[in-house]
């Protein structure tokens, strides 16, 4: 192995596939709730779901899992996977829209980079629904180096980019 070696910089994660107890509960939430379009079933026992056509951005299945319980939030495991809204306005749209479901949320916070709403979806996987700022509004230390940092999301403030 070479020390030098990086991933390229166009290399980008192009999907989750998740162990979910009842495939159709998963349905009616990343279907019916986040609005992703339903792309395939795979006999009963997976579903391929997708933002705008691609062939899926999400999997689901029930190989190992149909009618289990949820693993536990302290075993070794996927934390959250995320999913990128293109704009303010979106990242408001679905927010409003969980809002009016009546679907809570586990936290909501401003990163400086991004702004994210986290939650877990009917199985407790964790999602991140969130928009990145652009480079040029990153907050930066005095020697130019990335301060990420974790504040309280002003709810309020994204709702009014519906207005």
């Amino acid at each position: 192995m070479t020390d030098d070696y990086r991933i390229p910089a166009g290399t980008s994660i192009g999907h989750v596939h998740l162990k979910v107890s009842d495939i159709q509960r998963s349905l009616n939430f990343y279907c019916g709730i986040l609005g992703f379009e339903l792309m395939q079933m795979y006999g009963d026992d997976a579903a391929f779901v997708s933002a705008g056509g691609y062939h899926h951005h999400i999997g689901l299945n029930t190989w190992l899992s149909r009618n289990k319980p949820s693993a536990s939030p302290y075993a070794p495991g996927l934390f959250h996977a995320a999913i990128l809204y293109p704009t303010r306005k979106d990242l408001a749209a679905i927010y409003r829209r969980l809002l009016e479901a009546g679907y809570p949320l586990t936290g909501a916070s401003d990163h400086g980079v991004s702004e994210a709403i986290y939650l877990n979806d009917p199985d407790r996987n964790g999602l991140e629904l969130y928009r990145d700022r652009k480079p040029a509004e990153w907050p930066r230390n005095s020697d130019g180096s990335l301060r990420m940092i974790t504040e309280e999301l002003d709810l309020n403030g994204l709702l009014r980019e519906l207005d």
